[in-house]
């Protein structure tokens, strides 16, 4: 079985944390920890991306990176998420932090709808992965996603995909049909049985 949840133990997951939030105010897991969102503002930043620029978290979870985008100063932000939990979550965290300039909707970026559109930027951490390990024709699942993302950001466009699943060739070959690499952000290194890896990968991709 996959180490990976299915759709129904995401939503399940996310309940679980929807229930802790309105206990304790707790927004849970942030999946790949503080040190990515803090490698994707960085880059925001330094790229000077202005802050008015449309800007989509693919399968945003509690909506963490949003509420810290938008802490940056960052002010058109869209989340996504198919988890109708996951929604209802990351909008319980905006009300806390006060964040009304954040639109969070339920989506399947699998089958976007028609207004999933005109973003500079699309951030994914994790949800490529998630999907790329659905024992459901996870081939031709990728190849949408792709298409997905071709139609959700302009030309010229940036992608920003951290993965823990994929390493750099294999990313810049799932996303060559409309994207070239711009580069590799650097992630934690670790050490096993004496050799070093990477555990996770962290790219930027524009659109051509």
């Amino acid at each position: 079985s996959s180490p990976f949840p299915t759709n129904c133990s995401w939503d399940a997951a996310y309940e679980r944390e929807l229930q802790t939030f309105q206990d304790i105010g707790d927004a849970g897991e942030i999946w790949f920890g503080e040190e990515s969102m803090v490698r994707i503002i960085r880059w925001l930043e330094k790229q000077k991306i202005p802050l008015g620029s449309p800007l989509l978290d693919i399968g945003t979870g509690n909506g963490v990176l949003l509420i810290e985008l938008a802490k940056s100063g960052y002010t058109d932000l869209t989340g996504i998420d198919y988890s109708p939990s996951a929604i209802q979550l990351s909008e319980k965290v905006r009300e806390k932090e006060g964040m009304s300039n954040i639109k969070f909707k339920v989506e399947d970026f699998l089958a976007p709808s028609a207004e999933l559109s005109g973003f500079e930027i699309c951030i994914d951490k994790g949800t490529f992965d998630a999907i790329s390990l659905n024992p459901d024709n996870a081939v031709g699942k990728r190849k949408q996603y792709v298409r997905s993302l071709c139609s959700a950001l302009k030309l010229e466009g940036f992608f920003l995909i951290t993965s823990c699943n994929w390493t750099k060739e294999e990313l810049v070959n799932e996303f060559r049909e409309g994207f070239e690499i711009l580069e590799e952000l650097p992630t934690p290194k670790f050490c096993f049985g004496g050799r070093i890896g990477n555990s996770v990968t962290a790219l930027v991709f524009q659109r051509k």
